[in-house]
């Protein structure tokens, strides 16, 4: 009865698969990053003028879209302005709506 016990042990041993024990993950630190500041704040510069192209085009990508406040690191107020100031030197075709490269 013994053989019988340990041939259903053996077999039902072999059936699950055999796993190692975990290895432990090694510590994992937050990394903190110094946050971004808004470079208008920083420069003092109360107004964004829409026919400074050069820059506006700082803050356009590459396809011509504006970047996101967590790419530039603007505030709030000024990303709202920079903006309207990107989409109105669009319009008087100072900056480009798109970048016309054909693939």
């Amino acid at each position: 009865m013994a053989d019988i016990d340990k041939a259903v042990e053996n077999n039902a041993a072999a059936e699950q698969p055999q796993t190692e024990p975990r290895m432990e993950r090694p510590f994992l630190r937050k990394v903190l990053r110094k946050k971004k500041q808004c470079a208008f704040c920083v420069d003092r510069i109360t107004k964004i003028d829409y026919k400074e192209g050069l820059r506006l085009r700082k803050y356009i990508s590459e396809r011509a879209k504006i970047l996101p406040r967590r790419a530039t690191g603007m505030c709030a107020y000024h990303q709202r302005v920079l903006a309207k100031a990107i989409k109105k030197a669009r319009l008087l075709a100072i900056i480009p709506y798109t970048n016309n490269l054909k693939h």
